[in-house]
C-alpha cells in the first residue's frame, strides 16, 4: 500500500481529538487506502487491533448494517472494555441516518472516529446538525504529479516526459499501482465514471432523464477551462433541437458536483473585490476523465493543463477563482488564508504576441504576491517584471508557492 503523506500530515493534528474526521472525495481517489494507512499508523504507535473497529460498507460482510440502530449495536458489541475505541467507517453514506450513530459514539464511548464518503452532501442533511461544530472535513484528490512520480518503480530521468505520461493517464491511484497501459487505464477510468454516475448521481438524486445528464456532461467535457453558464448549456440543447429547463440544468450540475465528478470555479472581480455570480468554469476531479470519456484530442490540452493546476491548488489549500480585471482574465487567483497567488496557464508560447497576451493580464495586478506564467515550453523559463515563467512540471514540484 502506497503512502499518502500529504493527507496524513493534514489529518494527523486531529488524531485522538474529540472531533469526527470526515474524509470525502470521488470514488477510487484513495479514501479507503488512506483509512487503512491511518489504521496502520495506530498499530505502529502501540494501539492494539482489538481497540480498532474498521468497517467497509461496500463489503457484503457488512451489508446487513444498513441503519443507525444496527450500526450502534454492532459497535457496542465490538468495542473494547478498556481503552479508547478507534472507529473507522468506510463509505458511511450506505447507512441510513448514520449521523445518529456517530453522534452517539461521541456521547457514549471514549472514541476517536474517522469516516469516509463519496458525496460532498455527506454532511448537508438535516441530521448532520447533530455533528455541527464537532467534525472536520478533508477532501482527498487523486494523485498529484509528485505523488504519481512516487508511484513509479524508478525515478524517471526525464521529468518532462513523465509529466506527459501523467497528462495522458491522470491520477487515479489504481491506474499507477497496477501499471496499466493507456487503453486499459481508460477502461478502468470509464468504469469508475460509470459507477459514480450511477450510484452517486443518478440513484442518489433520483435522476430519470439520464440522456439529459449525459449530454450536459458532454458539454462540460468539451468546454473544460471555458467560461459558461447554465444558459449556455440550455442554448446548446436548443441547437440540438432539444429543450431543458434552466432549473433542471442547475440541479444536474449540483448532482455532478456533489459526486465530485466536476468542480466549479467562480469568477472574482479583482477591481471590485467581489465574487461574480454569473458564468463559471468547471473542471474535473481527475483530468484523465476528459480523455477516457472523449478520446485523446490535442485541442483540449489547454483545458487539461488548467485542470491539473486547479487540482494542485486545491491540494495546497488554496481556494481558486477565475480572475477578472476589466476585459482581462487570469486563469487562477488562489487565496489561502489571505495569501494570494496568480497563475496564467498556456500550452505553448508560440510568438511574442502570445507571450504579451498571456502576461498582460498578470501585469494588470499591482501587488506583491507571486505571479506565474505556466507553460509546457521546456526552454521558456525565467523572470519578466516579477512574473515567473516556469514549466508546468517544475511548477507542480515547486515547494514554495
Amino acid at each position: 500500500m502506497r503512502e499518502r503523506p500529504l493527507y496524513i500530515s493534514k489529518i494527523q493534528p486531529f488524531f485522538d481529538k474529540p472531533i469526527v474526521k470526515v474524509i470525502t472525495g470521488i470514488r477510487r481517489c484513495g479514501k479507503s487506502a488512506l483509512l487503512m494507512l491511518i489504521k496502520d499508523y495506530f498499530i505502529k504507535t502501540g494501539i492494539t487491533e482489538k481497540n480498532i473497529i474498521y468497517i467497509n460498507f461496500e463489503s457484503m460482510e457488512y451489508s446487513d448494517i444498513d441503519s443507525a440502530k444496527k450500526l450502534y449495536s454492532y459497535i457496542l458489541d465490538k468495542k473494547p472494555n478498556e481503552g479508547r475505541c478507534y472507529i473507522l467507517l468506510d463509505e458511511i453514506q450506505n447507512v441510513k441516518e448514520w449521523e445518529r450513530a456517530v453522534n452517539s459514539f461521541q456521547v457514549d464511548f471514549d472514541s476517536d472516529i474517522y469516516i469516509t464518503g463519496s458525496n460532498s452532501q455527506l454532511l448537508s442533511s438535516e441530521l448532520s446538525t447533530l455533528l455541527a461544530g464537532r467534525y472536520v472535513e478533508f477532501v482527498i484528490e487523486t494523485l498529484s504529479f509528485k505523488e504519481y512520480l512516487s508511484f513509479l518503480n524508478e525515478t524517471p530521468n526525464d521529468i518532462y516526459k513523465a509529466f506527459n505520461q501523467y497528462v495522458r493517464l491522470g491520477g487515479f491511484p489504481a491506474i499507477h499501482a497496477y501499471n496499466y497501459d493507456t487503453d486499459s487505464a481508460y477502461k478502468v477510468i470509464n468504469d469508475i465514471y460509470s459507477s459514480v454516475i450511477l450510484r452517486d448521481t443518478i440513484q442518489r438524486h433520483n435522476i430519470r432523464n439520464v440522456d439529459q445528464l449525459e449530454r450536459i456532461m458532454r458539454f462540460i467535457l468539451i468546454n473544460v477551462g471555458n467560461i459558461f453558464s447554465a444558459k449556455s448549456i440550455s442554448d446548446y440543447f436548443v441547437s440540438q433541437k432539444r429543450k431543458v429547463d434552466i432549473n433542471t440544468i442547475y440541479n444536474y450540475l449540483s448532482a455532478l458536483e456533489s459526486a465530485y465528478i466536476i468542480r466549479r470555479v467562480n469568477r472574482y472581480n479583482l477591481k471590485g473585490k467581489e465574487i461574480l455570480k454569473t458564468n463559471e468554469k468547471y473542471y474535473f476531479s481527475d483530468h484523465a476523465l476528459i480523455y477516457s470519456l472523449m478520446g485523446y484530442n490535442s485541442q483540449w490540452i489547454s483545458g487539461v493543463l488548467e485542470n491539473i493546476v486547479f487540482l494542485e491548488m486545491l491540494r495546497r489549500g488554496y481556494t481558486p477563482f477565475v480572475g477578472k480585471y476589466d476585459d482581462y482574465e487570469i486563469d487562477f487567483v488562489g487565496d489561502r488564508q489571505g495569501n494570494k497567488i496568480y497563475v496564467q496557464v498556456t500550452y505553448k508560447i508560440e510568438s511574442q504576441k502570445t507571450f504579451e497576451r498571456e502576461i498582460n493580464s498578470l501585469m494588470k495586478v499591482n501587488d506583491n504576491y507571486h505571479k506565474y506564467l505556466v507553460t509546457t515550453d521546456e526552454m521558456f523559463v525565467g523572470n519578466y517584471d516579477g512574473i515567473e515563467e516556469i514549466h508546468i512540471a517544475d511548477f507542480l514540484l515547486k515547494e514554495d508557492w
